[in-house]
């Protein structure tokens, strides 16, 4: 039984969010990013291998975030937005 770890971050847009999913997705973790629709985000989501998956959303929408926490179900949740 293979157990992948998931994460959610936040903030992920930041140099310390992008190292952390970098170093995440090397440890084989499922990586769950929210960002806002305004924001610019460079890592290439095409690769079906990438484990990472953008969520639009902002944190002061608490239905929204529900919403993912519902769906993703992450293991572990690293709040860098401000």
């Amino acid at each position: 039984m293979n157990m992948t770890r998931t994460a959610l971050i936040t903030g992920v847009t930041g140099q310390d969010g992008a190292y952390l999913a970098e170093f995440l997705l090397a440890r084989n973790y499922e990586v769950h990013v929210l960002v806002r629709r305004a924001s610019t985000f460079n890592k290439d989501t095409h690769n079906p291998d990438a484990r990472l998956t953008l969520h639009y959303g902002d944190l002061t929408d608490g239905s929204s975030l529900r919403r993912i926490l519902h769906r993703v179900a992450p293991n572990g949740i690293y709040n860098l937005g401000a």
